[in-house]
């Protein structure tokens, strides 16, 4: 009953805060999440180019006092693995890896080999979801960086939200920006990205499911290719009344 009325009361005072925080630049966004939160608020990044744009930005206003976690799903590009290497040596800060319950072969014992090629959306809540979700247990937000033109569930979300579906506080700084604003903030800052971007692979994910993108194609047509899915479920968007 304490947890229900204190997320009533979270709620409240963002749905309060939602417009406003609208007009707020990302740096802002970012100084109110942790003077807000404090060490109750964490990155959650895939690496991709606009996770490096928040890290970066997040290192600028803070230098090494926040958290970065990640969702290792053990079925990452080296070169992925690469970059959270850099990362930790470049901003001095050590990356919260976190996993499935089970190990990729425990996977294939229990679900069968290639799970991903058959059911992906069961690959993704064993491997992503599930994970996310325990790690969100843990925190009284999460910041993202996502940003609305990138999906059409994407569109709707807000730079401060309740996210509905993990039970806690989301941030979106670069909700509003648009892929040319990222990687001009990650030239202009000399900022580490992961080198499939350059073999044109704008949406990185799991080896399995991940590959490059033919000229004209959308950016995210690399991922699930041939599938109908464009999302793996960590960024769902599902509004909830503020005031309720």
């Amino acid at each position: 009953m304490k947890d229900q009325i204190e997320n009533q009361i979270v709620k409240s005072q963002i749905g309060e805060l939602q417009s406003v925080a609208e007009g707020w630049s990302a740096e802002k966004v970012l100084t109110w999440a942790h003077d807000r939160f404090g060490s109750g608020v964490a990155i959650s990044s895939a690496f991709g180019a606009e996770g490096m744009a928040v890290i970066d930005m997040t290192s600028r206003l803070r230098g090494r006092d926040f958290r970065l976690f990640t969702i290792d799903t053990e079925f990452l590009f080296p070169e992925t693995y690469n970059l959270m290497d850099r990362i930790e040596e470049k901003y001095g800060i050590a990356i919260e890896r976190v996993s499935s319950l089970f190990s990729p072969e425990e996977q294939e014992r229990i679900h069968g080999a290639a799970l991903w090629s058959r059911d992906p959306d069961l690959c993704c809540d064993l491997r992503k979801v599930e994970p996310l979700r325990r790690k969100l247990g843990e925190l009284d937000a999460w910041i993202s960086g996502i940003r609305r033109d990138q999906t059409p569930t994407r569109a709707s979300a807000r730079k401060i939200e309740w996210d509905k579906r993990f039970g806690l506080v989301k941030i979106n700084p670069i909700a509003d920006w648009s892929g040319r604003d990222v990687w001009r903030y990650l030239h202009e800052h000399d900022v580490p990205y992961n080198t499939l971007h350059d073999r044109d692979y704008p949406s990185i994910g799991c080896t399995h499911c991940t590959r490059s993108v033919r000229p004209g194609e959308d950016p995210r047509s690399g991922r699930w290719a041939g599938l109908a899915k464009t999302e793996c479920g960590l960024h769902r968007i599902e509004p909830a009344p503020m005031s309720s």
